[in-house]
């Protein structure tokens, strides 16, 4: 496929087509309260953070969304064990303080359903990989969420995340593509985003009932979520990995 591949600061007349591409995230995870509060302003307030592919017909078929932060500084120096959530949080308030940023971390890449299976994915990892460089930054790091965990939800992260095939690269796909980007894996991040909710929103969002307590595997989870039934309330800890990718 032919792509043209932008920043929304070179084009900032396609936010609502970029913001506007179909994803096939779960419905759970874009009801992250870090996620709504803080990835919309990515698009706003660091546009040059936030690649985009086009097709040959000018459609947007695949957008990758990073941010800047300060790891080396007091309270810091590693990557937190919240990371998605963490990072966020830490990238928008460097900015609101204006803190130097030293890092790039990656927050997603998002290929539209129709375009999946293409490669697309690598594309936009190199895409943002260029983009930090570009910006003079030595480092991305990723908390990544492994494409095909959902398939075994009961497996611990650490062992699934460190999982290899016979040729040395990681069982994981996406994992995979990082490793071959030239991305190390540094640790797991055992509470990377979190959705607490009420069982009425869990009910709507998996069509499940959610009227038993423990923990149940929702599709497209990567762990089970934990569901409490007398409270009227369930809640999802996604563990993610993180892979360091030195420019």
């Amino acid at each position: 496929m032919e792509l043209k591949i932008s920043s929304l600061a070179e084009r900032p007349d396609m936010v609502d087509q970029v913001l506007d591409m179909a994803d096939s995230w779960p419905e759970f995870v874009v009801n992250n309260p870090v996620g709504n509060a803080h990835y919309p302003r990515i698009a706003a307030e660091l546009p040059q953070y936030v690649q985009f592919a086009q097709d040959e017909h000018g459609e947007v078929v695949a957008h990758a969304h990073s941010v800047p932060f300060a790891l080396a500084v007091d309270g810091r120096g590693e990557l937190p064990g919240r990371g998605w959530d963490e990072v966020l949080v830490w990238a928008f308030s460097d900015l609101r303080h204006g803190v130097r940023p030293d890092t790039v971390s990656a927050i997603s890449i998002v290929v539209a359903p129709h375009a999946q299976g293409l490669g697309l994915s690598g594309r936009m990892l190199a895409a943002m990989r260029d983009n930090a460089s570009a910006l003079g930054f030595r480092e991305v790091v990723a908390p990544v969420r492994p494409s095909a965990k959902h398939l075994e939800p009961r497996t611990p992260m650490e062992e699934y995340a460190r999982r290899l095939r016979p040729d040395g690269l990681p069982h994981d796909p996406w994992l995979r593509v990082h490793a071959r980007a030239g991305a190390t894996l540094h640790s797991v991040a055992p509470a990377s985003m979190t959705v607490a909710a009420p069982l009425e929103d869990w009910r709507r969002w998996t069509g499940l009932p959610f009227d038993t307590a423990g923990d149940i595997e929702v599709p497209g989870a990567l762990v089970p979520v934990r569901c409490e039934p007398e409270h009227r309330y369930a809640v999802y800890v996604e563990p993610n990995v993180w892979m360091r990718h030195a420019l």
